[in-house]
């Protein structure tokens, strides 16, 4: 019973990022099938009218092998998320989105941007800022894992190795950014790590458990009661 209940949940966890990524994948089988080219429709920085980018970008992507290194973190990342964080999943996941392309709109340089890249970051950095705050080993290692498996993770936010292999630095930066501002902004939301709090007798009890085991029936000492030093008289009887 409890096997077919985890599975219900591990199934239930991936249909938000399964139905993002199988989007990414249509759009780019819409740019094949139909001969045209859908990365103009990207994000265009510090301009109004490229603003339309923030929804676009995370779905355009410049090749196959671009779609792909994107869609196994976000599987990846997104079942992990909301796995471990099924209250707060779908907000964290779509403040991600939106934050993280907007703060791509204000840093980035000219062009066109394209890609899920800064949404990876900022879903793999609310794992690992949120493993380490509720010192949850699990989460951690699933997120070092993917900084392991998604090769650019640490340079592509590094211009002088991002600008010649024509990646959008400013974009992993602004997920890297987003990732830890919603960790912080969640920390208290979500599991928290088990406190464990030793409760301390009072007084009273500790009376009680005494008389209970005074075989004789006596109360102990300090109920006995004791006499007035008011009354004690203390006579001196002196011999020359």
């Amino acid at each position: 019973m409890e096997e077919k209940q985890e599975k219900k949940k591990f199934f239930g966890c991936l249909f938000v990022p399964v139905c993002f990524v199988v989007l990414m994948w249509i759009v780019k089988l819409m740019e094949y099938c139909f001969g045209i080219d859908l990365g103009k429709y990207g994000m265009m920085p510090h301009s109004w009218k490229g603003l339309y980018g923030i929804f676009t970008m995370p779905f355009l992507h410049a090749s196959w092998e671009h779609l792909f290194t994107n869609s196994v973190p976000i599987l990846v990342l997104g079942t992990a998320l909301y796995y471990c964080y099924r209250s707060i999943a779908s907000k964290v996941f779509a403040l991600a989105f939106f934050i993280s392309g907007f703060f791509t709109w204000c840093i980035a340089s000219g062009g066109v941007h394209v890609g899920a890249s800064a949404l990876v970051y900022a879903l793999n950095l609310f794992l690992i800022t949120s493993g380490f705050i509720r010192r949850d080993a699990k989460l951690i290692a699933i997120s070092l894992i993917m900084v392991f498996l998604y090769g650019s993770f640490i340079w592509g936010m590094i211009p002088v190795f991002a600008k010649p292999m024509n990646i959008s630095w400013e974009g992993h930066l602004a997920g890297f950014l987003t990732g830890v501002f919603l960790a912080f902004i969640y920390r208290h939301k979500g599991p928290q790590k088990e406190e464990f709090h030793w409760e301390e007798e009072n007084d009273e009890d500790k009376n009680d458990e005494i008389e209970d085991d005074n075989e004789d029936g006596e109360k102990p000492y300090w109920d006995v009661p004791q006499p007035d030093m008011k009354d004690l008289t203390i006579r001196y009887r002196f011999r020359h």
